[in-house]
């Protein structure tokens, strides 16, 4: 099972040629949620390939570098004869001014649009075997938070060789087995599944942060993130405009993803004023983190990898 994440917008507030607006699509198993929605959203998604089938949209804040992609892809999706319900998951507070982007224009879409108020803390999504929980942010004039995905644990691995030896045979009781049922021998032997599946393994974590100074709570919302989406807006030689602006340098990111544990740290919203040459942002968090920290390009894919190394996917940048 795959986790896809395709940086559809790792710009600032304002886009450039080559970054446009902040927007995540998470592709889990063909299920697609979308973080956030910046101007052009619907077009990076034409553009890179992600598919357009969004059930849920996360929203971290409401400036306009991350909603204002709403109203053109709710349009979209209603031209298209969209029937199935769309969530919205935001900070409390952001429903009034949500609807009115929905509806923007005196538009009304044709499909259910339902808009969830979530407290930082709690979960905003509950799947059948991972959820999305939030946790609060630091931003400049505005109630804004993360979201974490985290999976559930996984099967232990089957031990066939064991399973043989015990006198399993080769077939349907391995699946049983392997789904906790246990299973009875023609000579009366019981095979327990402890005896031959391992001990459970951790499901994969991904963490989003949206615009952000450093908080403690980032590095709270998953112990050991697999992925690590954090604000690097500037280097730090523009530490005081971080500070400012309720943004984060990418040294600032690296630190708390070394203080989160987290195997990978992509550094995004990056300032237009690094739009020829991002380097010194990606240079500073590579000196202060000993995972692979990397300044996505728009449209770069990343495969979230089994913090075990197990399953489908090994990791990495596309």
């Amino acid at each position: 099972m795959s986790i896809r994440v395709t940086f559809l917008g790792t710009g600032g507030a304002v886009p450039t040629t080559e970054r446009g607006p902040s927007a995540l699509l998470v592709n889990r198993e063909g299920e697609r949620l979308l973080f956030d929605c910046g101007e052009g959203t619907q077009r990076q998604m034409m553009r890179f390939g992600t598919g357009f089938t969004v059930s849920h949209l996360f929203v971290t804040h409401l400036h306009g570098d991350h909603v204002l992609g709403i109203p053109g892809l709710i349009q979209t999706w209603d031209f298209n004869d969209r029937e199935e319900a769309l969530a919205i998951h935001a900070p409390p507070g952001s429903k009034r001014h949500l609807r009115s982007l929905v509806e923007a224009g005196g538009y009304r879409p044709g499909f259910p649009v339902n808009i969830h108020e979530v407290k930082p803390g709690t979960v905003a999504l509950s799947g059948d075997d991972y959820e999305v929980r939030t946790f609060e942010t630091e931003h400049r004039n505005v109630r804004s938070m993360g979201y974490a995905l985290l999976e559930d644990d996984r099967r232990g691995r089957f031990d066939r060789e064991r399973a043989e030896e015990l006198g399993v045979p080769v077939g349907p009781a391995f699946g049983r087995l392997h789904e906790g049922e246990a299973v009875e021998l023609d000579d009366g032997t019981v095979v327990r599944p402890e005896q031959v599946v391992g001990d459970a393994r951790p499901g994969r974590k991904l963490v989003y942060t949206g615009d952000t100074r450093p908080v403690d709570a980032t590095v709270e919302a998953a112990d050991e993130p697999d992925l690590l989406v954090h604000d690097a807006t500037f280097a730090s030689d523009r530490a005081d405009r971080a500070r400012g602006t309720g943004h984060s340098t990418g040294r600032e990111a690296a630190e708390i993803a070394a203080r989160a544990g987290a195997k990978h740290l992509a550094l995004t919203h990056i300032s237009s004023r690094y739009a020829g040459d991002a380097s010194p942002i990606e240079r500073e968090a590579q000196a202060a983190f000993d995972g692979e920290a990397f300044v996505p390009d728009d449209g770069q894919k990343f495969e979230v990898p089994y913090p075990d190394g197990g399953g489908d996917t090994e990791g990495g940048s596309e």
